[in-house]
Parts: C-alpha cells; sequence; structure tokens
C-alpha cells in the first residue's frame, strides 16, 4: 500500500512538472510563418555538437524573426568553450564570429562558473557577449521554470 502512495505521489508530481514546463501559462503571441513568440534555451555541453547548435539557432531566429525569440545558450562541459576565444571543435571550427553573428540578432550567451574553474579556463578568453552563471545546468533548469522551452541540439 505504501508502494502505491509513492508511486502516486511520483505520478501527480511528474504530470505537474510537464504542466508547468510546457508553457501553458503563457499567453500565445503570433509571430511569422504561423508560429508564436517563444522563449528557448538552447543546451551546449559538447564542443563538437556546438557548431550544429548554433545553425539551429540561426535557423529558429529566421523561421520567427529575431524580435519573435528570446533565446539563451547556456554552456559548460566541452560546450563551454563555445565561448572561448580561439577554441575550435575537431573539424577546425571557431565560433567567434558565429557568436557575434547571434549575439548581433539577440541572442544571449551564457557559460558555466564551475567549467571555467575545472577546467581552468583563462578568463580573458572568454567571450566578451558571454554572461558568467554559477552552474550550467542549475540555469537551464531555472529558465525552463521560468517557461522557457528547453532544446538540446
Amino acid at each position: 500500500m505504501r508502494m502505491n502512495k509513492v508511486l502516486t505521489v511520483i505520478a501527480a508530481t511528474a504530470v505537474a512538472s510537464t504542466l508547468v514546463g510546457c508553457g501553458a501559462e503563457q499567453e500565445l503571441k503570433p509571430a511569422k510563418n504561423g508560429y508564436y513568440k517563444q522563449d528557448v534555451v538552447y543546451h551546449i555541453n559538447d564542443i563538437n555538437k556546438a557548431w550544429g547548435a548554433l545553425r539551429n539557432v540561426r535557423n529558429h531566429l529566421n523561421a520567427l524573426g529575431d524580435e519573435n525569440a528570446n533565446i539563451i545558450v547556456v554552456t559548460h562541459s566541452s560546450g563551454a568553450f563555445t565561448l572561448v576565444d580561439g577554441s575550435t571543435d575537431k573539424k577546425g571550427h571557431t565560433f567567434e564570429s558565429k557568436v557575434q553573428e547571434l549575439a548581433n540578432r539577440g541572442v544571449k550567451f551564457q557559460i558555466c562558473a564551475n567549467t571555467i574553474r575545472g577546467k581552468k579556463i583563462d578568463k580573458s578568453k572568454i567571450n566578451l557577449n558571454a554572461e558568467v552563471v554559477p552552474s550550467g545546468v542549475a540555469q537551464v533548469a531555472h529558465l525552463e521554470q521560468m517557461g522557457y522551452l528547453y532544446v538540446k541540439p
């Protein structure tokens, strides 16, 4: 009987979390191409997936229009190097110009302080468009709690 109560509480929590995270409490405002305005967090934790992720961000803005998307890119682990000037992925891509292009379109970038310390990243090489946040994973969860939609390319 006790196990049934535990499972009921777990199920109720999952349903409540889904309803809070789906943005149902937000008023939908039309954008372009049949979409609605969106608040979105992109989660990058692998530098070798960052090039494609930033391309996804660009395509997202193109589909909605810059004024209809509030996008925050949160980086940690090796993905944080996306915001470290001079870093390259395994294919030799650099990120400074792509980050600048997206920042010019209103995209915000965040880098994890835990990763900066743990990977001994030189703070003078952190891209000027990056905001340092205490924890990348906690920031992603916080933004989801605030109603941001989660995208992990």
